[in-house]
């Protein structure tokens, strides 16, 4: 069974395979670091939004030899928790391929029982070192929620359930004197991120083991880059120090206004 990382990656369609392949390598099967830790796996999804970002991908793991080699089971690396937008998509902005990526989206990342079961599953029985909430700038669903509060009139049907959820993250956003849609979306990545620490026990403990870390990311639209925003534990991805403030809780959960200054 394959892994994560492993030979089989096919370069852009605009490679000419009688030239080295984008990025130095010389043979369409060079392998791409297979992470096995939560800081190698957050480097390897920053190194394929850097080729993503700069026009040079090598979409791995993407061609038949390797499909049929994970066929009988997956080793995804990370847990992609999205928004559903379609411009979001985890596979193309990280440059991965089948079997890379566990990736559950929902309007808004907002986080349920069902999102939560499925993360679980992943850190738990997959072993997936890294859980990553992906929202990006002008969210529809921040900006539904922030039409709906402002005018008192909630959505129809189960679209309500979306803006009840996003909903805590514009109260934060007030409280700390925030007015800018995009950063209150950032915001609202470290509220789903301490969301799920503080439901799910089972992903907390894996924190807290060292097996897996969690980080927020905000996606650019228009650039095509992906930054990090918080993280837990905050070492875990070699982005900044751990976050500390008010809004730390039990040293593990991070403060939006300490990770967002």
């Amino acid at each position: 069974m394959s892994r994560p990382g492993s030979p089989g990656g096919q370069p852009g369609p605009e490679w000419n395979p009688s030239e080295p392949a984008p990025g130095g390598s010389t043979a369409v099967r060079d392998a791409l670091p297979t992470p096995g830790d939560p800081e190698q796996a957050f480097a390897e999804l920053q190194a394929g939004n850097r080729r993503f970002v700069t026009g040079t991908p090598r979409h791995p793991n993407q061609d038949a030899g390797h499909r049929a080699a994970v066929a009988d089971g997956q080793h995804p690396f990370a847990v992609i928790v999205g928004c559903s937008d379609s411009r979001l998509a985890a596979e193309i902005i990280f440059d991965r391929g089948l079997g890379d990526l566990f990736v559950v989206r929902t309007a808004g990342h907002t986080v349920g029982p069902e999102v939560l079961g499925s993360v679980e599953y992943a850190v738990t029985v997959l072993r997936t070192p890294l859980v990553v909430v992906l929202g990006h700038d002008s969210c529809g669903a921040v900006q539904a929620a922030r039409a709906a509060d402002t005018t008192g009139t909630p959505p129809a049907g189960h679209l309500c359930a979306v803006v009840d959820a996003v909903v805590p993250s514009l109260r934060r956003a007030a409280a700390e004197g925030v007015d800018d849609i995009d950063r209150i979306v950032d915001i609202h990545i470290a509220q789903t991120v301490e969301a799920m620490l503080d439901r799910s026990a089972v992903l907390a403990a894996e924190v807290a083991a060292g097996r897996c870390a969690v980080v927020g990311m905000s996606y650019r639209l228009a650039a095509g880059e992906a930054r990090a925003v918080t993280a837990v534990p905050g070492e875990a991805r070699g982005v900044a120090a751990a976050p500390t403030g008010p809004g730390a809780v039990d040293g593990a959960q991070p403060a939006a206004s300490a990770a967002l200054a």
